[in-house]
């Protein structure tokens, strides 16, 4: 970060777009609800892996709404029951 100045996060976000040639657009809140159920319901470095494989599974074609929905479904019954 720059010294004593907030960038804020679309800029962050528009900048590495460009540094990895990405054009699609984010879905900034859904993609940061996943990572919070993520992190709530398993721990903290979930979070980063999960929007990760949401990530790689729209890339492939699945998708994003769709996706979302089953995460959330498995955050919301973490863990699984034996």
């Amino acid at each position: 970060m720059t010294e004593g100045k907030e960038i804020p996060m679309q800029d962050w976000i528009d900048a590495v777009r460009r540094e990895l040639g990405v054009s699609a657009e984010a879905e900034v809140d859904a993609i940061l609800d996943v990572a919070r159920d993520a992190a709530h319901a398993v721990e903290r470095k979930a979070a980063p892996m999960t929007t990760f494989l949401l990530g790689y599974a729209v890339a492939n074609g699945a998708n994003m709404k769709e996706a979302i929905a089953k995460i959330e479904t498995l955050a919301k019954n973490w863990p699984p029951k034996e």
